[in-house]
């Protein structure tokens, strides 16, 4: 590198960490630290221990406050540490030593906007884990495969990035693929980054299933809600459900295929359903399903609650043409298009082995500034 790319790298980051502390003031950063100091005082009181709900409380809030700002101020130390040496190493000609420093502002880079994306996620439940749940829209084995590449799609994603997943419920297709799937996907802030993951997705590619090779179009669709919290109080009259078992059709071993375990529970004022049968036993697969149930009615009160969904929601929508957030495309080009940010790319590929983070991101700054 010349001493003239070195300085360039050197105003990059000191540009980058002006942006950081700008963001630091617009989260009103005076006040935070100012709240994490009373609630520190708070909590070393010696009588605290009497009151374990609110010593509970308040250990939840300092969690939550630190975990918004340490990333900040730690990216901030870091850029500043590594302007000074940069500066002295320019200063006294020492190139090779400098070129190492510069390369970190990419790492720099990468970590502001993770950062920066995260300040997206300001919605009460975004930080909670996820339920995802697929299901194959109408064309038999063509779309339950085309299901079955999207839970592989999101499985990938979330190994990628460090979550956990568990599969709730998992019907094989008759002859590929799957009739329906439910995932638990765990890790700070999953539900808050695949929200907008819900909707119908799109797949045209020449069909694996056609012997005269002809170009299909798929549907399939995703719906994703918070796994709540277990001090969120949800009303359910036992007199409004149908509770069903069966004989689980998924992987589970051999205890699980041969019993009748598997617990399938239909909430009749809504119409909801909702199944399990990853646990050996029926109460563990009927206590998980009510979990899920849980959430769910609690995500349709939120529904219910905001005006602008309500909207949406009069007009149901189908899983078929013209209803779809992104469409993956095979042939005769690839494309992967979300419709509702324009956000694009040609690496099919890339995107079924789980990188959808631009996707994501694209979805979320979307959101923020409509």
């Amino acid at each position: 590198m010349q001493i003239t790319d070195l300085k360039e790298c050197l105003r990059e980051m000191v540009f980058l960490r002006k942006r950081a502390s700008e963001m630091l003031e617009s989260m009103g950063i005076v006040k935070i630290r100012k709240k994490l100091h009373e609630l520190e005082q708070e909590i070393q009181k010696d009588d605290i221990w009497k009151d374990q709900a609110t010593f509970t409380k308040i250990n939840k809030e300092i969690s939550g406050i630190k975990r918004k700002i340490e990333p900040w101020d730690t990216i901030i130390s870091d850029i500043t540490e590594s302007v000074e040496l940069l500066e002295m190493a320019i200063e006294e000609g020492d190139s090779s030593i400098a070129e190492e420093i510069a390369k970190n502002r990419v790492l720099f880079q990468e970590r502001f906007d993770e950062l920066e994306t995260r300040e997206l996620l300001s919605g009460k439940d975004d930080i909670c884990n996820a339920f995802l749940t697929i299901h194959p829209g109408a064309g038999g084995t063509e779309s339950q495969d085309w299901a079955s590449m999207i839970l592989r799609m999101y499985t990938r994603w979330s190994e990628k990035n460090n979550y956990a997943v568990d599969i709730i419920d998992y019907s094989p297709g008759d002859e590929a693929g799957i009739k329906d799937a439910t995932i638990l996907i765990k890790g700070e802030y999953a539900f808050g980054y695949l929200k907008g993951e819900t909707g119908v997705h799109r797949l045209v590619r020449i069909s694996p299933f056609d012997s005269n090779k002809r170009r299909h179009t798929s549907f399939a669709s995703v719906e994703v809600i918070p796994e709540l919290e277990e001090d969120i109080e949800i009303e359910i009259n036992e007199n409004d459900l149908k509770i069903d078992t069966y004989r689980a059709s998924g992987a589970g071993g051999q205890h699980i295929n041969k019993t009748d375990s598997a617990v399938r529970i239909t909430h009749l004022p809504t119409g909801i359903v909702v199944q399990c049968q990853n646990e050996r036993s029926q109460h563990k697969n009927k206590a998980f399903a009510m979990k899920v149930l849980k959430s769910r009615l609690y995500e349709l009160q939120k529904e219910q609650m905001d005006e602008k969904k309500q909207e949406l929601n009069a007009e149901k929508k189908d899983i078929s043409w013209g209803n779809q957030i992104r469409s993956y495309v095979f042939q005769p080009y690839t494309l992967v298009k979300d419709h509702r940010t324009g956000e694009e790319t040609g690496s099919v590929d890339y995107v079924f082995d789980g990188e959808l983070n631009r996707f994501l991101y694209a979805y979320l700054k979307n959101r923020k500034m409509s």
